[in-house]
């Protein structure tokens, strides 16, 4: 395809596209690989940037229960190709060049959508500025600025660089990238205009999660003459908000669950705010045992996840098989890298996520005595968790030396494993292979939440405060089960899930294949896109 024939440009600081290639924290990234993918799948003429971060988030360690923090290593040429451009960008007085990496995402059909990874690694930069292509935010709202400069006006400057030239709409996944609109000011002369070729999609309604900057420290390192056009409009008591320029710059605004959508409205009630809810690409979490099982019965699913309701003309019997596949490379790896012992039959919850207080990692532990009496009374329930938190939030880090210590104090009929260094794969495996999906945040922080949605692809069903996607994916009692406190959330386990496991196999497969045909079938990343094709992108015309 000619580069012109690109029409859209989709910005996000973090995608999330293989393990291997660590350019991402969490939920945000991997939605955004899960969206570029989705594009190609449906040759959408679209073009991806983000940064490239030599030492990715940070690889994990937990020594003695603490979580310890190292630079990750990867090779980037083995996974993706040198882009021969250069543009520079002012940063604190300085040019900084900025290149780019490219990969191309392989849709069907042989389409491709490609994504660039820009970086300041170069001989002419200061050491400063080459590092800016390090960190997945860095340390620093200087930093974290500097990145963001790169981000949205370096790659404004790079589409172009490339041959990019008639692109109609900017989408901007998230506030970071929100200084494209000032690039793109500087050139138009228009707000208006400008507002005709941007899109924002805000993926938090956590008030800290929106990205805020002195305007001293703007005016020392913008470019003076973008600082100039910055309106007032954009500023909150003082600061630069991303998130007010993003949605200033912007003709189409969404959250990415429909109750996201109304607390959205809540924190930025003058602006016309719509709801995209959140999905997953099929073909990446879709777990070997089950595209298995797809590829023999629903032959079309990887081009139209919708067509996974056919599965309901698969046996129960062949469901539970795929499933067991599944469980047993998660039980593997779990025993292989904790050495807890955990069994194949026994009841397994997952909870995989950021590790911060919102989230509540330890909200089944509220009433351990209550945990075990249901254990004692059904039969063993394990336990795997997985996620990282922030290297600046300490009571994250605190939270994670606290569940592996709960790991330490449990019933004979209770077993806690923590995987470290959660990735694409190991939530690809874990979301895939364990019996129940537990999903404990504070509402209404939940923007939207993606692995329950995996979990779905894959028969696992949801248990789940209702916040975010699962309360439109909440079939209560088909779908997975909801509860609002510890008690509750006891009182489910006890009446319903656990009975349902242990003692009507049947019943509690119907419940896997329902997830499949109701959840699964619909919450993927091709429905998705095709909602931001119809409602965002000149209106489906492309």
């Amino acid at each position: 395809m000619n580069k012109k024939d690109r029409k859209y440009a989709y910005f996000s600081m973090e995608v999330g596209l293989s393990a291997k290639i660590p350019t991402y924290s969490g939920g945000l990234g991997v939605l955004a690989g899960d969206t570029l993918k989705a594009a190609a799948d449906s040759h959408l003429p679209i073009v991806g940037v983000t940064l490239l971060t030599k030492h990715g988030y940070f690889f994990q360690e937990i020594d003695a229960g603490k979580q310890i923090s190292e630079p990750m290593s990867w090779r980037i040429d083995d996974f993706l190709t040198p882009v021969d451009a250069k543009v520079t960008v002012k940063i604190n007085g300085e040019d900084v060049s900025v290149g780019c990496w490219k990969y191309e995402i392989e849709g069907f059909h042989d389409y491709k959508v490609p994504v660039y990874f820009l970086h300041t690694n170069f001989e002419e930069n200061s050491e400063e500025a080459k590092a800016l292509c390090h960190d997945l935010y860095g340390d620093g709202p200087d930093y974290r600025l500097s990145q963001e400069i790169v981000l949205g006006i370096g790659g404004v400057r790079m589409l172009e660089k490339l041959g990019y030239t008639e692109v109609d709409r900017y989408h901007m996944n998230e506030g970071h990238s929100a200084l494209l609109a000032l690039e793109l000011e500087s050139k138009l002369q228009n707000k208006e205009k400008v507002r005709e070729q941007c899109m924002f999609t805000t993926h938090t309604p956590v008030p800290a999660g929106h990205d805020k900057f002195q305007m001293d420290l703007v005016k020392k390192i913008l470019a003076p003459e973008l600082y100039e056009i910055l309106a007032e409009e954009y500023h909150m008591e003082g600061q630069l908000n991303m998130t007010l320029l993003a949605l200033n710059s912007s003709n189409y605004i969404n959250g990415v669950a429909q109750k996201h959508a109304e607390i959205s409205k809540t924190m930025f009630p003058n602006y016309p705010i719509h709801s995209i809810t959140n999905g997953v690409h099929a073909r990446t979490w879709v777990s070997a045992p089950f595209a298995k099982l797809y590829d023999k019965y629903i032959h079309h699913w990887k081009e139209d996840p919708y067509s996974l309701r056919y599965v309901s003309n698969i046996s129960l019997s062949e469901i539970w098989e795929a499933h067991q596949a599944a469980k047993k490379r998660i039980i593997d790896y779990t025993n292989a890298h904790t050495n807890v012992g955990m069994d194949y039959d026994f009841f397994t919850l997952g909870w995989a996520r950021r590790f911060t207080e919102y989230k509540r990692p330890d909200f089944l532990f509220k009433d351990l005595d209550r945990l075990n009496q249901i254990a004692d009374k059904h039969g063993p329930i394990q336990v795997i968790y997985g996620g990282k938190a922030h290297p600046k939030d300490e009571g994250g880090q605190k939270l994670i030396a606290e569940i592996i210590k709960l790991g330490e104090n449990l019933g004979e009929n209770l077993k806690l494993a923590y995987i470290t260094n959660y990735d694409m794969y190991l939530g690809q495996l874990m979301t895939a292979g364990v019996d129940t999906w537990l999903n404990t945040p504070e509402p209404p922080h939940e923007a939207s939440g993606t692995s329950g949605m995996k979990c779905a692809l894959n028969g696992v069903p949801h248990l789940s405060v209702r916040d975010g996607w699962w309360i439109e994916g909440c079939i209560e009692g088909e779908t997975g089960w909801s509860f609002p406190t510890p008690e509750d959330l006891y009182e489910v386990l006890d009446t319903k899930v656990m009975p349902l496991f242990y003692k009507d196999p049947d019943g509690w497969r119907q419940v896997m294949r329902k997830t499949i045909m109701l959840n699964g079938s619909f919450f993927n990343a091709s429905r998705m896109v095709n909602e931001y094709i119809k409602r965002a992108y000149k209106n489906g015309e492309y």
